[in-house]
């Protein structure tokens, strides 16, 4: 459970789903200024509420686990001012679990960003991106069509994660084969 999310139970007194905790973020983020499109997904991450004008998110993205900051602390003490920047996440974005996007950074259009990467530069439209330092690893129409091309060799099951732990069926396909595609 993210950190944020803790805290939000624990002011208000009951458990809250992550959708409702997305859903109290983005709301957070519109109501400060910033801009959040239409069907955005945000599964437990922190987002930077700070300053949440400085956040601008596209239609058809997902954020999983991720952390968004607007500020960084590290002139405060010598300087006593803290560096503040925008976050600009374009349209048709998926940005993988552990991921942390840094001030003054723009993602593209069209981007899929891999697990543990570090957003510290722009990232440019229609790429998949990935590491620390982050590097351009194919674009995004090539890993869609790759992923395309693995869904004729490996299980394509129509069932989401939760359900298949009750059918043995699609257990078994996924076990033997060792990777396959899910709802």
């Amino acid at each position: 459970m993210s950190l944020f999310r803790k805290v939000f139970c624990k002011l208000s007194g009951r458990p809250y789903s992550e959708k409702e905790v997305a859903e109290f973020m983005i709301s957070a983020i519109r109501k400060g200024g910033g801009q959040v499109g239409e069907n955005v997904d945000i599964y437990a991450s922190s987002v930077d509420l700070g300053e949440p004008y400085l956040i601008s998110i596209g239609n058809n993205v997902t954020l999983s686990g991720v952390k968004l900051l607007t500020h960084d602390a590290s002139t405060k003490k010598a300087l006593g001012y803290t560096k503040a920047g925008k976050v600009h996440i374009g349209n048709d974005v998926f940005v993988g679990w552990g991921t942390i996007i840094l001030p003054n950074t723009t993602i593209g259009n069209r981007v899929i960003v891999g697990a543990g990467s570090v957003v510290a530069k722009n990232v440019p439209d229609n790429v998949v991106v990935c590491g620390n330092p982050l590097r351009v690893i194919c674009s995004y129409d090539e890993y869609i069509a790759k992923n395309q091309d693995l869904m004729g060799q490996f299980p394509v099951i129509d069932l989401y994660p939760r359900d298949i732990m009750n059918d043995a069926e699609s257990k078994q396909r996924l076990q033997e084969s060792g990777y396959g595609y899910l709802l």
